[in-house]
């Protein structure tokens, strides 16, 4: 059979989005590794589905694998294109949105600029909870990487993420020390590795490690995590921007136990059919 398909991006953070709405389909990670695969495949970070949901008091059911199959929690420029997605395919007319995901309910506004704002919930700070193994919650850590120690900020946006100051983006051990964070065994389910460059208060630039993708073009659950790690250690105020590869988003928390309110854009890119 085929399915329709969208291929779309936020901050060249790239997704194959899927109506499973309108088209019915048994999704396996197997297919989400075949597509994903830039050479064989049509190629992404993450493979969306859109699914009718079960709890009626929220509008869609959102899926998010990774191009190496597995599926995630949570993805914050997937949840801005999810956004543009469903207005896009009119399974929706709503500008604000309820969406189901795997660890929680997330609220989409779509702005009349195209821009879209996610409340992506309170951030969670207790160890097993992102999970991350520690003795007790702290605002840093260390965490011993061959042989030498790097201070961290661990912290869940829905999904795991671990954040490291460093003096300058360009320079730092991305692609070296980034897939050695994600597979740490302090954090059971891997974890997302986000590197910081402090400008000032308000501005930083930003690299992600993702786990299960390699470095993105940005990611957004990783940028609200950043964000959420440079307010509490003292280093930033809200609200923040952070310059990604891709392009800048804009942050805003307002401290413990409130929700973080992430907004950019999103891009439609092309329609395509794939055979399942």
């Amino acid at each position: 059979m085929l399915l329709r398909f969208t291929k779309m991006h936020g901050l060249g953070n790239d997704f194959m989005v899927l109506d499973l709405v309108s088209q019915h389909a048994h999704i396996q990670p197997k297919h989400a590794k075949q597509w994903g695969d830039r050479h064989t495949g049509i190629g992404f970070d993450q493979l969306l589905i859109v699914e009718a949901p079960n709890n009626p008091e929220v509008d869609f059911r959102y899926r998010i694998f990774n191009a190496d199959g597995s599926e995630v929690e949570q993805c914050g420029n997937g949840a801005r294109c999810f956004a543009r997605f469903v207005l896009d395919k009119r399974l929706t007319a709503k500008k604000r949105i309820r969406v189901e995901t795997k660890s929680g309910i997330i609220v989409l506004d779509v702005q009349n600029d195209g821009q879209v704002s996610v409340n992506m919930g309170p951030p969670r700070f207790i160890p097993a909870e992102i999970p991350f193994v520690a003795d007790a919650q702290a605002p840093s850590y260390p965490l011993e990487v061959d042989g030498k120690l790097y201070s961290i900020a661990a912290l869940s946006m829905g999904n795991p993420h671990a954040v490291l100051r460093v003096d300058d983006v360009l320079t730092a051990p991305v692609h070296e020390l980034g897939p050695k964070i994600e597979n740490h065994p302090q954090f059971p389910q891997r974890v997302n590795a986000g590197f910081i460059q402090v400008i000032d208060r308000h501005r930083a630039n930003l690299r992600v490690w993702e786990r299960g993708a390699g470095e993105t073009q940005a990611c957004g659950t990783g940028a609200c995590a950043a964000a959420v790690a440079a307010i509490s250690q003292g280093w930033m105020d809200s609200p923040v921007s952070l310059d990604l590869p891709g392009g800048r988003l804009h942050i805003e928390w307002a401290g413990p136990g409130k929700p973080v309110m992430m907004t950019g854009p999103a891009v439609r890119v092309y329609e395509g059919q794939v055979r399942l």
